[in-house]
């Protein structure tokens, strides 16, 4: 058996970044941009009014000064002409402030008869104003890799980019193995259980940026993993799940080597999970997972994402290891690094007391993998642990 960080380098030797391709600026949220891009005009592209108000010559704002109104300025539509000594614009949000102006009287601080208002109110010393190029300027870069947010994708609208260049998303092809396994919706039966590995994984990758294919179950005959693997040809990544320990029908090792498969690794000194097998097989990377549902899930924070965020260019590292208070005592650790379901809230993490890797409630349960070195001492409460936010 080889470490977790072992075989996290060995598992992020197996991929690389994808290629780049173009999408619409309308289908590029939560893709990874691939490539710098610089904005093509400033924003705002001229002074423009933050409130709805009168434009003025700064230097003539005082408390009871009076100006004569020449005209409108509203968004969209610029006053042509320009601001001279005791004149205003009527101005609105937005609209560009006309040349001779240089202040903004909110036109709650006015008063207006026909043609002149007065100011009859402090006008304070902001001048209401967005200055040309305040919150970016023609050039300015937005750099990559970035999963691109909401936010990002507003900014590079109001930068007048209409495709944007991303890291194409990774393909992976999922395999349920076993005689046991029935779909969800299925009838199964007596000896039978419920496919929900797959599931789970699908929900994970894509929520990565990756793009799964569940594939049908692969029963316990090498025939019906050969043709498992021929339904996965394309993918950038292979998973199978359950089979890759060393029964007489776990039958993927064996098969994935006749197929060609490279095998960089077999068993990981962890819990849940220690049944773990990676390598390269007809140009993808393969990962073999444990069959246990939760080992397969919890294989997937540790080794599967950070595999998905190289495919796409990103760190590996969604985020680091974070610490908290440990909130009851724990036993001390046995040889293997163990991810305990646990819950964190208020700085303060609890192990959940029951760690079967079978348990899919207590997973569902926990926001956090409380993560204990090999051999590490009893802890008390108190103590600071660190986790793994899931």
């Amino acid at each position: 058996m080889i470490p977790v960080s072992e075989a996290r380098a060995h598992l992020l030797a197996l991929v690389q970044k994808l290629g780049t391709e173009q999408v619409p600026l309308a289908k590029a949220a939560g893709r990874v941009l691939a490539a710098d891009l610089q904005a093509r005009r400033d924003q705002p592209p001229f002074s423009a009014s933050a409130m709805d108000g009168y434009a003025v010559n700064a230097a003539e704002v005082e408390l009871h000064a009076m100006f004569k109104v020449i005209g409108e300025a509203a968004a969209g539509h610029a006053f042509p002409g320009r601001v001279g000594a005791g004149q205003a614009v009527r101005i609105f949000t937005g609209a560009p402030v006309p040349e001779g102006a240089s202040f903004v009287v909110i036109q709650e601080d006015t008063t207006r008869s026909g043609s002149l208002i007065t100011i009859t109110d402090k006008p304070g010393s902001n001048p209401n104003i967005r200055p040309r190029g305040g919150d970016f300027t023609d050039g300015q870069t937005v750099s990559a890799p970035r999963l691109l947010a909401p936010a990002d994708i507003a900014l590079l609208a109001a930068m007048n980019i209409p495709t944007v260049p991303v890291t194409r998303r990774p393909e992976v092809a999922l395999i349920s193995t076993g005689d046991e396994l029935v779909m969800p919706g299925g009838t199964p039966g007596p000896d039978q259980i419920i496919a929900s590995n797959t599931f789970g994984l699908k929900a994970m990758l894509e929520g990565l940026g990756a793009r799964a294919r569940i594939l049908p179950i692969a029963r316990d005959t090498e025939a019906s993993l050969r043709t498992a693997f021929d339904l996965a040809a394309g993918a950038d990544l292979v998973v199978t799940i359950g089979g890759a320990s060393v029964g007489d029908h776990d039958l993927v090792g064996q098969v994935a080597q006749d197929l060609g498969m490279e095998r960089s690794f077999y068993k990981i000194a962890m819990r849940p999970g220690k049944p773990l097998m990676a390598g390269r097989m007809t140009g993808a990377a393969m990962v073999g997972l444990p069959g246990n549902p939760v080992s397969a899930m919890v294989c997937g924070h540790v080794f599967l994402t950070p595999m998905i965020r190289t495919m796409l260019g990103l760190p590996p590292e969604a985020q680091q290891l974070q610490t908290a208070t440990l909130a009851a005592p724990l036993a001390e650790n046995g040889p293997r690094e163990h991810y305990m379901r646990a819950k964190v809230d208020g700085g303060r993490v609890s192990a959940f007391d029951n760690q079967d890797s079978s348990l899919l409630t207590i997973l569902a349960d926990a926001n956090a993998l409380l993560v204990r070195p090999p051999k590490d001492g009893a802890r008390s409460a108190g103590d600071t642990v660190q986790y793994l936010p899931i």
